[in-house]
């Protein structure tokens, strides 16, 4: 039952530290999060910049490891500070004590999304620079805010700052995901996220009656013709077992609100769907038909979004990127099995591949149940451990292309 073999670790406590540190939704503090990485930076011997590309409470955290040849586009090493909300009760451990079990599993919001990658990135770093290692291309490594809440405040202003260009990028890393078994999934692209509303109009009046054009007829039809899209999908998937979720085009509704009173025919319906449109689906198309429908059953309907994000090319996972082939090649001679796949979700990838820089998502952690976002989320120290070897191999290569 001795957890001393990882208790004793420098690595872990380091770790242990930053997930103890409550930056979490709906109102994250980051100074803490901030002076810790200044005492990391000193630690390592590392410059460290605080950018503020939003307001004074959303930080970008940058520490740079220069490189021999600082005149070539240089690497960038990506994570998030802030966390998702915790329900303290549904926990068996408390959210933010990092407390280790005697199986070494470490409990913390933040274990997995993705507290863990941005320790494992400065943990290979400090490992190198202490053996005297020396890279051609200067490294970045960035801590950003905001990225649980779509890099509002944080990725996304800050990529297209004069600071961010001052970076050179040429190739950055992010998050990606845990996987239950051996092999590793890589990210090398994002569906674009559409929060689209239809605010549909009608005739309104009395509950007895049979009016025409009532907005509860519009939305029937709307939804029908969203559902029908999403039945398409689901047999895609379904038909071919080598697609994923993230392959396909996922359409769900997720909010209707309206009515006057249960006896009165409203004249205003709004029924809202989180759409992430897949790498192949022709947009201009798929918005095209939204209009459409909106037309074919009458009009009187406003389409608006929450969200409209573009599409955003995938980053090349071929002989076309040296970056890719640098960490192929680092994955090869470590024996790792990994999987390339467009991501699910959203990260802040999304903002750098738009403006042309290739990124790839990955996150050292197989072995480990996906637990982002949910209660008892948790890493194995191992695997964490394991992770910072892997990052050593990885960084090493990407630096000297």
């Amino acid at each position: 039952m001795c957890t001393n073999k990882w208790e004793s670790d420098e690595e872990i406590q380091y770790f242990r530290e930053y997930l103890r540190i409550p930056s979490v939704h709906p109102d994250p503090d980051y100074k803490p999060c901030v002076e810790f990485l200044r005492r990391q930076a000193k630690q390592i011997g590392l410059p460290l910049k605080v950018f503020y590309p939003a307001n004074d409470q959303n930080p970008v955290v940058i520490l740079t490891w220069e490189g021999l040849q600082p005149e070539l586009p240089s690497i960038l090493l990506n994570s998030h500070m802030d966390v998702v909300p915790v329900f303290p009760e549904n926990w068996s451990h408390p959210p933010f004590g990092a407390d280790i079990d005697e199986e070494g599993r470490i409990f913390a919001r933040g274990t997995q999304d993705m507290k863990s990658v941005g320790m494992q990135h400065l943990a290979a770093i400090r490992a190198l620079k202490k053996n005297g290692s020396k890279f051609k291309r200067t490294i970045h490594i960035s801590f950003v805010a905001d990225e649980e809440m779509g890099g509002r405040y944080g990725m996304r202003p800050f990529v297209p700052t004069d600071d961010f260009r001052a970076l050179n990028v040429g190739f950055a890393m992010d998050e990606g995901l845990a996987s239950p078994n051996e092999a590793f999934p890589l990210f090398y692209g994002e569906r674009a996220v559409w929060r689209v509303y239809f605010n549909i109009s009608g005739s309104a009046g009395h509950g007895s009656l049979l009016l025409p054009n009532t907005a509860g007829e519009k939305l029937n039809y709307i939804v029908g013709k969203m559902m029908e899209f999403r039945k398409t999908q689901v047999q895609r998937l379904q038909n071919n077992p080598e697609l994923v979720i993230g392959d396909v085009t996922t359409i769900n509704l997720t909010k209707v609100s309206g009515g006057v009173q249960s006896n009165v025919v409203p004249p205003l319906l709004m029924v809202a769907f989180d759409c992430r449109l897949a790498l192949d689906l022709d947009i201009e198309e798929f918005e095209a038909n939204l209009h459409k429908w909106c037309d074919d059953v009458g009009g009187g309907i406003e389409i608006t979004y929450e969200q409209k994000q573009p599409k955003v090319p995938p980053t090349a996972i071929d002989n076309s990127n040296p970056f890719w082939v640098a960490f192929k090649k680092a994955t090869d001679e470590l024996k790792l099995s990994i999987n390339p796949e467009i991501f699910t979700g959203g990260t802040d990838s999304r903002y750098i591949r738009a403006v042309g820089i290739p990124a790839l998502g990955f996150s050292p952690m197989n072995k480990t149940p996906v637990l982002l976002h949910d209660h008892d989320e948790f890493i194995q120290a191992d695997i964490y451990l394991r992770g910072i070897q892997i990052f050593k191999k990885i960084i090493s290569n990407v630096a000297n292309v």
